[in-house]
């Protein structure tokens, strides 16, 4: 390897801006020649499919066969239409099938996004055993049993009591004098 390949070709930020406005511009350029050359076959294809209709002067008979023929043409287009769709979906999903083919050939399984299910341990090994399933699962058998020990905080609070009820024995008339009889 020469020094050639590892030295990188360095571009000034100014003739990097001004290759990226080319770029840009002749992009413009291609996309507003697509544009036109989209209008002028649409134009064209009006042309050729959609005879100008000349009613001017026309009697109630002749109005209502034109109506007639338009209405067909309609209902072979719709049809036409439906038939298109139809294929486009059907090729669609082949084309999804063969992608899913191709991942398995090459041992690459694009996983599909799983819903999470709530299920009980039991009913997991039902599930997956069937009906040669008959031990529950008691997972909180093997636990530990701790013995909770009282902290002096907790005493402190049980003695205190219910809030309540020292709001009720103060309330009213009883509870002042009570509170005036505690102070003497």
């Amino acid at each position: 390897m020469g020094d050639d390949e590892h030295k990188k070709t360095k571009m000034t930020s100014s003739r990097r801006m001004h290759l990226k406005s080319l770029l840009l511009s002749l992009a413009k350029a291609a996309i507003e020649k697509e544009e036109a050359d989209r209008i002028t076959e649409k134009e064209r294809y009006m042309g050729e499919h959609c005879v100008p209709l000349q009613i001017s002067g026309a009697s109630m008979a002749e109005l209502q066969e034109i109506c007639k023929k338009l209405h067909a043409t309609i209902d072979v287009v719709d049809e036409e239409r439906y038939d298109m769709e139809i294929k486009v979906t059907k090729t669609a999903k082949e084309i999804d099938d063969l992608n899913l083919k191709v991942f398995d050939l090459k041992g690459k399984f694009k996983r599909p996004p799983l819903k999470r299910v709530r299920m009980s341990a039991d009913a997991m090994l039902r599930a997956l055993l069937g009906s040669k399933h008959k031990v529950s699962m008691d997972l909180r058998a093997n636990l530990k049993q701790v013995k909770k020990e009282d902290t002096e905080k907790e005493k402190d609070l049980r003695d205190v009591g219910d809030w309540r009820k020292n709001i009720e024995e103060k309330a009213g008339m009883e509870g002042r004098k009570k509170m005036f009889e505690g102070a003497e």
